[in-house]
């Protein structure tokens, strides 16, 4: 299993290289005068926290709960690419980050993702947690970029649906996130397909191995047969797909839905996760989504996701939610922690100060 996946693709294996190997280059140290950072254990999940200078006036932070991406599979709260994110972030905010230490592929597969993030945000939404890091319970923002964009949707769901919870958070902010394992036919899917850093197959490799399935699957997930019109479990859930009604004439462009008249039911059989909320936030039901917070979704032109993310914003606002779509059009998947050098560059300064701006707005 492990070799399989290290043969992945040459894209896989320099994306790895490029997260991972970023401490050789760090600019900034892990910890200084002006931020605290340390590491603690939220509900059996470490995280590494992020805590600016306390004020003259002594008055609550502002907080954060950050999920990093990387396919469920690559990178770390620790990698500096995710450190200097976080300090940025803590420093410009005036916030107390957490970043959640996930567990990764191939140690871990789904749902354990979902529930350590979730975890970890309950543990940190305790009044009592709250008041340790002095944060204002009515002032937390849920956040992740891609991988992590899939898994902070996921946890706001379900904290929008948990009755006991005395702390709710305020907003959630999406960074092309990816959403959706229903349609691997989107406009940006075909209109991306080849793009690095992640490329069609890569993203549909991504998802066999958080199921933990069988990679022979993956040409039938390419052409859509696992959602084809004769599945039966995949009908109810199509709506909620609907490219064509969700996405604006400017996203959808000339490109036509694969739709398969047959397919093969027993994909839905083998991987029930791909109907699963927990996995795919695009599917929730029109209840769920009414519940959720204030929304920020950043997508960019040149991502296969860019729909998932465009999908999502366009049904929470079809749900009654509050919900800003920051598209860039000259911008790549996983831009915006690319800020050192040797990969600094101009599209992660731009998605990351738009994003930094409308949290420092809005929470």
């Amino acid at each position: 299993h492990l070799i399989h996946y290290l043969r992945l693709s040459h894209h896989l294996i320099v994306l790895n290289y490029l997260i991972n190997t970023f401490d050789l280059y760090q600019l900034e140290s892990i910890s200084s005068e002006d931020i605290k950072v340390t590491d603690a254990v939220f509900d059996g999940v470490e995280v590494r926290v992020f805590e600016p200078p306390a004020r003259g006036d002594e008055s609550l932070k502002r907080g954060v709960v950050y999920i990093h991406g990387g396919g469920w599979a690559l990178a770390s709260a620790r990698t500096s690419l995710y450190i200097n994110l976080c300090r940025i972030m803590a420093d410009s905010l005036k916030a107390v980050v957490v970043s959640i230490e996930y567990r990764l592929i191939p140690k871990a597969c789904f749902p354990e993702q979902y529930h350590d993030a979730l975890r970890a945000t309950k543990h940190f939404l305790q009044p009592d947690v709250l008041a340790e890091y002095s944060v204002d319970p009515s002032r937390i923002a849920v956040s992740g970029d891609s991988a992590g964009g899939n898994l902070a949707a996921a946890v706001c769901q379900q904290l929008s649906k948990e009755e006991d919870l005395t702390v709710r958070p305020k907003l959630q902010a999406l960074i092309y996130p990816v959403l959706q394992a229903f349609d691997f036919n989107t406009p940006s899917y075909q209109q991306n397909r080849n793009m690095p850093v992640l490329p069609r197959h890569v993203m549909i490799n991504y998802w066999l191995y958080y199921f933990n399935a069988n990679h022979d699957l993956a040409h039938a997930l390419l052409i859509n047969n696992h959602t084809a019109l004769d599945v039966g479990q995949a009908l109810s859930f199509r709506g909620h797909v609907n490219w064509t009604s969700l996405l604006p004439p400017s996203f959808k462009k000339d490109y036509k839905p694969v739709v398969q008249t047959t397919g093969k039911p027993e994909i839905i059989q083998k991987m029930p996760a791909l109907l699963d909320v927990r996995a795919v936030p695009l599917l929730a039901d029109n209840e769920t989504l009414q519940l959720q917070p204030k929304t920020y979704v950043l997508t960019c032109e040149n991502d296969v996701l860019r729909d998932d993310g465009a999908m999502y914003a366009k049904r929470l606002e079809n749900a009654g939610v509050d919900v800003t779509l920051d598209h860039f059009h000259n911008c790549f998947h996983g831009c915006m922690i690319f800020t050192l050098w040797p990969t600094d560059f101009s599209a992660a300064f731009q998605t990351r100060s738009s994003y930094i701006k409308w949290l420092d707005e809005n929470l």
